[in-house]
């Protein structure tokens, strides 16, 4: 598939489709046009989980500030962002180290730390809750008093409350698209439980790989909540497991959103909705790119992405939605805490 055709269609291989979908048709157009695209987007999430959205009204320059104040965050001290560092699931703010998340299906505590001693996520990140959330502060940079703390601090905040608008707003697609009133999910997006979550995979000397192929930058997993939007920089590696069980590389296209569905959306949908597993890697090298392995310099680039993570407001109790069963015993999971279920699938994971 050339880029031109990624652009315009997406990505479909091996039974997975991730479509590129106008949001422009739901934010502006007629009734029609809205019911259209909400469709779309549920059709989507129901069949591949995954999907492109273009035209979904944030600024390219306010996402061009966003990857460029995190590239300049990465590159603070260590002991700078140490004194950032994250604590507790259930604040889920702060600076995450290189090897302490990792990522997995797992919720078996020694299988996770064997994988994290065998095969280490090899990514940084900085977790932002919403503001004003007694015991659970964000660490922000602008404490140490420079310009690039305080600008750091400014646009992510304005960031924040822009995506938490894309998610109210998809949201509502979503409802329509599954035969609900458009502002059913409003009072469940309304808390902004949201995180915001800045991730630098440094550049990786390529011996890494040739050592071990089977390394990764992040592990195999799905998302936790309601939907990710995903913000991606041109390197690539980000890939989706499709029905066939290969692994589709999800390629970057300018100016789009990677959306896709989380298991607690999947849960609430009584598995209509499909949350499916994904990994970051080092993209496959191109040929003659490991001639220099052995070389102590020879590196694969750095990556950026943004990632947002919706979540339905944390005291809202999440149960089937209307219409995704015949009758209680056609229910397949128990009423469940947002919140609770976000903590303790975060909990799993450091």
């Amino acid at each position: 598939m050339t880029n031109t055709s990624a652009e315009s269609k997406g990505v479909e291989q091996d039974g997975l489709k991730m479509p590129v979908i106008d949001f422009s048709k739901f934010r502006t157009g007629d009734p029609v046009q809205r019911e259209e695209t909400a469709k779309e987007i549920s059709n989507a999430f129901k069949h591949s989980g995954f999907l492109y959205l273009k035209n979904h009204g944030i600024p390219k320059d306010q996402v061009e500030s966003v990857f460029a104040q995190s590239a300049k965050f990465f590159e603070r001290p260590q002991a700078q962002k140490d004194q950032l560092q994250w604590t507790t699931a259930r604040s889920n703010r702060g600076y995450v180290a290189s090897g302490r998340e990792k990522v997995t299906q797992s919720d078996d505590p020694e299988e996770i730390a064997k994988l994290r001693a065998s095969n280490p996520d090899l990514k940084e990140s900085m977790e932002i809750g919403k503001e004003g959330v007694e015991g659970m502060p964000n660490q922000w940079p602008d404490r140490f008093g420079d310009e690039a703390g305080i600008s750091f601090t400014k646009t992510m905040k304005q960031f924040f409350s822009t995506c938490s608008d894309l998610h109210k707003n998809v949201m509502r697609a979503i409802g329509i698209g599954m035969g609900l009133d458009e502002g059913f999910f409003d009072e469940y997006t309304a808390g902004f439980d949201n995180n915001l979550r800045l991730l630098h995979y440094p550049s990786v000397k390529k011996s890494v790989f040739k050592e071990n192929p089977t390394q990764v930058r992040a592990g195999e997993h799905s998302d936790y909540g309601s939907i990710t939007l995903l913000f991606q920089d041109m390197v690539g590696g980000l890939e989706v497991k499709s029905p066939k069980g290969t692994w589709v590389r999800a390629t970057p296209i300018p100016d789009t959103i990677v959306i896709n569905a989380g298991d607690l959306l999947s849960r609430w949908s009584n598995d209509l909705i499909k949350s499916t597993n994904h990994r970051v890697i080092q993209p496959p090298p191109k040929e003659g790119e490991m001639d220099d392995a052995d070389q102590p310099d020879s590196k694969f680039p750095a990556r950026y992405s943004v990632a947002f993570f919706c979540n339905p407001a944390f005291d809202k109790t999440i149960e089937a939605l209307p219409g995704t069963f015949e009758s209680e015993a056609a229910k397949k999971y128990p009423a469940v805490n947002s919140g609770d279920y976000i903590e303790g699938r975060l909990a799993a994971t450091y």
